[in-house]
């Protein structure tokens, strides 16, 4: 409320930075506050950069804001945007002012993409003004406006679903094709692109098979454009001097007085539309069956197209969805496009020069190979991988080496040391991969492919060694992990490998080792079968003294305590012979609900439902004296959307819930403890499952 308006706008900074750093536990606490402070900025019609301030640090406040606690001020918060949008749509048509408009659409498509269904009453009054803004937004200076409103509606579109939508579905879908069919004719940087190709993944996601009516209208020029020859040239230096920058080329000087060069005007758009090829794949499945070959065959050679780093990067991502496409064609024309595709994505894991693009190749193939299934690569294909990954992980320590070696170096400072961090953050993002390919062959192929793997071990046993870096440790674990969880009991005949680090690491001072720990002693009780049973004693007093650690739920070391909570409920669930159940139980009960670590979360709440159903008397305490806690738990579950209805798990706590309410004193003790939002979320369970 300060009278200046500089000091408003850093306010509403300073919020939004607050909403990022502490967020939930932000959000949670100062809700009320927070969004009527906002809310009453925005609208101040004094000033329109204050007021684009305060829709940013809403938009930031919204996107961590839990669900249940943003419906409480749904109503009034949706019809002071929409009066705000209406003032400001009354600007642009007047005055042209843009500001404020292009940050409030981003804010009603924040809080459309959080509350979903819960828009639907509020469709009615605001899809009129958005199609108005994008029919309106023709000049070059709105073009960001006019993306935005896109991205806007599209995020609308798929909170309040097809049924409401469809009403407006060819009007939209006619301003988006009018917008697309200017695709080849759009500047490199012009700011409606990203806009547009995420905007398209959205309506394919909403109208599903209907989209299939407007495909052919787009998806010829789309790959048409993809499949644009770049044009490149040989010329003298003295003709290349000659050239203006504005005739869009690029130049690499190759010495004796001939310079090679590319025009890069039209590799922008070739980048977009495999963008947008990739999202019609990814969404339509069966309605993108009749052009998977075409596409295939147009994706695959891109994967070396060096031109342009995001048409490799859309190569790459393309090849799981399409092999998704294939398999609805049947097993003998999967098996006909993945021959195609295998050997060049192998080849690509050798031989690209770029880091990111490098991950994406390798994250593409990890889901290439879960799509496939067990016996997908030959012999051929795992002899030539085995020596890519050796020589990556190979790679990684040596790097290592030399990045130690230029720190003892004379003209060793500080930039040195940040250009070294740099690149040692590039390599531990490639290990990530080799991580996430191995996963892929573990989860697949389980224990057959593990005489394949030993090539690797002395390797991955390196990587957990103590005196490595703990990123390296982080993954190695997570290597095991994945054995343990994939290929037990087999697993066993490495536990030498692997015991000692997993155990010692729970003390690790870095949370995402002792994540990595934690998990792979959880699958260790969960999956490992009986010759576990002692390591899986042995660590419940390393994954207690966690817990109880003072600062074990900071921001930091949250998910990793969560995974050590986990860890014990599977000990306790899956090898109680080897602890004490009684005795850790209540323990285990009193360190629930978890709240960041949605999976392991709903791990917990299956077994706590398995306890309930046998009633188990720790659990349920004497007379019943537990239950308002295991009420509040389920409560909180549904409050940090780890419930997800499809799950089974859902209805079993819903059941929970309803058995409690047929004693009428016994659920008026347990929600006379539950806050307002407690109860509305209890209430949607049962409403839901």
């Amino acid at each position: 409320q300060d009278p200046h308006p500089r000091v408003r706008a850093a306010a509403c900074s300073t919020l939004g930075q607050m909403a990022t750093d502490f967020a939930p536990n932000f959000q949670k606490k100062f809700h009320e506050t927070v969004i009527a402070a906002l809310l009453r900025t925005m609208e101040n019609q004094g000033n329109q950069r204050v007021q684009s301030h305060a829709a940013s640090a809403l938009i930031i406040f919204i996107e961590d804001c839990p669900k249940a606690l943003l419906v409480l001020y749904l109503d009034n918060m949706v019809r002071n945007l929409h009066s705000i949008l209406v003032i400001k749509l009354q600007e642009l048509i007047r005055n042209g002012t843009k500001l404020a408009l292009e940050q409030l659409v981003t804010t009603i498509a924040s809080v459309a993409d959080t509350i979903e269904e819960k828009f639907v009453p509020y469709y009615d009054i605001f899809m009129p003004s958005l199609k108005h803004i994008v029919e309106l937004a023709v000049q070059k200076e709105l073009k960001l406006l006019k993306g935005k409103t896109i991205e806007c509606i599209s995020h609308v579109g798929l909170a309040v679903g097809k049924e409401k939508f469809m009403q407006d579905a060819s009007n939209v879908m006619q301003l988006l094709l009018k917008t697309q069919s200017d695709l080849s004719n759009m500047e490199d940087d012009d700011p409606q692109t990203s806009y547009m190709v995420s905007a398209w993944a959205r309506m394919c996601k909403i109208l599903g098979n209907d989209f299939q009516q407007y495909l052919p209208l787009v998806i010829e020029p789309l790959i048409k454009t993809a499949s644009a020859k770049p044009d490149v040239a040989l010329l003298d230096t003295q003709d290349v001097e000659n050239m203006s920058d504005d005739d869009g080329w690029q130049f690499v000087n190759l010495g004796d007085q001939q310079s090679f060069g590319i025009k890069t005007s039209g590799l922008e758009a070739k980048a977009t539309a495999c963008q947008m090829l990739v999202y019609y794949a990814k969404e339509l499945r069966e309605g993108f069956v009749e052009y998977t070959e075409q596409v295939v065959k147009l994706m695959v050679p891109l994967l070396k197209f060096y031109f342009h780093d995001n048409v490799r990067v859309a190569a790459a991502e393309s090849m799981p969805y399409l092999l998704e496409c294939a398999r609805i064609h049947g097993p003998e024309y999967l098996a006909q496009i993945w021959q195609f595709i295998c050997d060049p994505l192998i080849k690509a894991i050798g031989t690209e020069p770029d880091t990111d693009v490098l991950s994406e190749i390798m994250n593409s193939f990890a889901k290439s190979i879960e799509v496939m299934g067990d016996g997908c690569l030959n012999d051929e294909h795992l002899e030539e991988l085995g020596e890519i990954l050796k020589t990556k992980l190979e790679g990684h320590f040596k790097n290592q080496e030399l990045r130690q070696v230029k720190r003892q170096e004379e003209n060793y400072d500080q930039q040195v040391e940040m250009s070294l961090q740099d690149e040692d953050e590039c390599d531990v993002y490639i290990l990530t991969k080799v991580s996430d390919i191995l996963h892929s062959l573990f989860s697949t192929y389980k224990e057959k492919i593990l005489p394949w793997f030993e090539q690797l071990l002395p390797l991955i046993v390196n990587l957990i060694c103590s005196s490595r870096p703990w990123p390296d440790r982080q993954w190695g674990l997570c290597i095991f992990d994945d054995i343990i969880e994939h290929c037990s009991p087999t697993s066993f005949k490495y536990v030498e490998y692997f015991r000692w680090p997993m155990l010692l690491n729970m003390r690790d001072n870095n949370p995402e080792v002792r994540q990595a720990a934690a998990y792979g002693l959880g699958v260790m009780a969960q999956f490992g079968g009986d010759d576990y049973r002692s390591l899986c004693s042995e660590a419940v007093p390393l994954l207690v003294k966690v817990i109880k650690c003072a600062n074990s739920k900071t921001k930091k070391n949250v998910i990793a305590t969560e995974n050590c909570i986990s860890a014990v409920g599977k000990i306790l669930r899956f090898k109680p012979n080897c602890v004490n159940v009684d005795e850790v139980l209540p323990h285990w009960l009193s360190w629930l609900p978890l709240h960041e670590d949605k999976e392991e979360a709903i791990q917990t709440l299956s077994f706590l439902c398995d306890l309930i159903e046998s009633n188990h008397p720790v659990v349920l305490g004497p007379n019943n004296s537990n239950l308002p806690k295991i009420i509040s738990i389920i409560a909180e579950g549904k409050i940090n959307e780890t419930i997800n209805y499809e799950d089974p798990c859902a209805k079993r706590l819903a059941n929970v819930v309803r058995q409690v309410q047929t004693s009428e004193e016994l659920w008026l003790e347990c929600i006379s403890q539950l806050d307002d939002v407690q109860q509305e979320a209890l209430q949607e369970l049962l409403n839901f499952a």
